[in-house]
């Protein structure tokens, strides 16, 4: 049987794997998603830095306030992705590159993309 902590350990190594690839750089800084039971978080990350440039989830007070329900479901992911690329834009980002974060690029993952692509994020 596959217990979650296996499950996540596999994702870790997804994520590591995938992360040898791709670097955020000033100029275009890596969007990632963190997706857990409950919530969904997004940030934009400069490499170079080390820093945190912009970012967003589902406990966020602007978008908690949108949600009709809790935090974990397409809706709140679609709400997410908007909040994170109207933030990028705001501040000069409008080029990314996306870190799926070991998930598979389905459900709430896609749907946070779908959203940021929507809302001007081009990756």
């Amino acid at each position: 049987m596959i217990t979650k902590g296996d499950r996540n350990e596999a994702r870790k190594r997804r994520h590591f794997r995938v992360r040898r690839k791709i670097e955020g750089t000033a100029k275009r800084p890596r969007l990632s998603v963190f997706r857990s039971d409950r919530h969904i978080y997004a940030q934009l990350i400069d490499d170079e830095s080390g820093q945190t440039l912009v970012s967003a989830s589902s406990l966020d007070s602007e978008v908690i306030g949108n949600l009709e329900g809790v935090g974990g479901n397409v809706s709140a992911a679609q709400k997410v992705g908007t909040a994170v690329a109207e933030r990028a834009l705001a501040k000069g980002y409008a080029k990314v590159v996306f870190d799926r974060g070991g998930y598979l690029y389905h459900g709430r993952i896609q749907a946070l993309a779908d959203a940021a692509r929507e809302a001007g994020l081009e990756f």
